[in-house]
């Protein structure tokens, strides 16, 4: 069974997550932590609940969303982990930094590309690995079929959708990556996202105005 802890991080609320199991094992997901107080925050919390972490894994590579890893990487010795087409906005982390006020000295340097691998395993647990860009060319979602949880990054939000206007972002394929992708996944997966509350396939199917614009063939794409 994964226990699923959210940290909300930076000036952005961004979504950190950590997963772990009855092992102790855990992966970080996304992590934004910015600075000295939100680095102590996530480490009370591994360290409190006794977990052992073994990687950092990224949805995509914008800024907001990997302010946390070197300090992690540094501190637990683990890899960091994410697509490889995302790789370009991790090596101009220091740049997009600046340009939102974040002091990035040197870029996390990519250890593991998860294109190579449909799965991800950490104790007893195994995670499949979803492509879904659209918010970036290499974004993943995070989905736990035992679980009935899907971590969905900067993809699919409560009533909204990721925005494409940024780098690689693409309105079409985000909507590809949400329709054939994500909502297959059921109604009753929960969704866990970058920012914001939680919600499932189904309130989104249901309320979510630009999935259900599509699906009533109000708009094409």
């Amino acid at each position: 069974m994964i226990n699923l802890a959210l940290l909300p991080f930076n000036s952005f609320q961004e979504n950190t997550y950590i997963l772990s199991d009855e092992t102790g094992e855990c992966i970080i997901v996304d992590p934004g932590n910015s600075n000295e107080r939100e680095d102590q925050k996530i480490s009370s919390y591994i360290e409190k609940n006794e977990l052992k972490p073994v990687m950092i894994v990224n949805t995509h590579g914008h800024v907001d969303h990997l302010l946390g890893a070197d300090y992690l990487k540094k501190k637990y010795n683990i890899p960091f982990a994410l697509r490889r087409e995302d790789e370009f906005l991790v090596d101009t982390a220091p740049v997009q930094g600046r340009m939102y006020g974040f002091n990035i000295d040197e870029a996390p340097s990519v250890d593991m590309y998860l294109e190579n691998t449909e799965t991800l395993k950490f104790g007893n647990s195994i995670l499949q690995i979803i492509h879904t860009p659209g918010h970036s060319p290499g974004h993943i979602s995070i989905y736990s079929k035992d679980n009935k949880f899907v971590i969905t990054g900067d993809v699919l939000f409560m009533g909204s959708i990721g925005r494409t206007d940024l780098p690689g972002g693409d309105y079409k394929q985000l909507m590809q990556s949400i329709l054939g992708k994500l909502i297959p996944l059921g109604t009753d997966v929960t969704v866990y996202p970058g920012h914001g509350r939680s919600s499932t396939i189904g309130v989104e199917m249901e309320r979510n105005p630009f999935i259900s614009e599509v699906i009533n063939g109000d708009v094409n794409f």
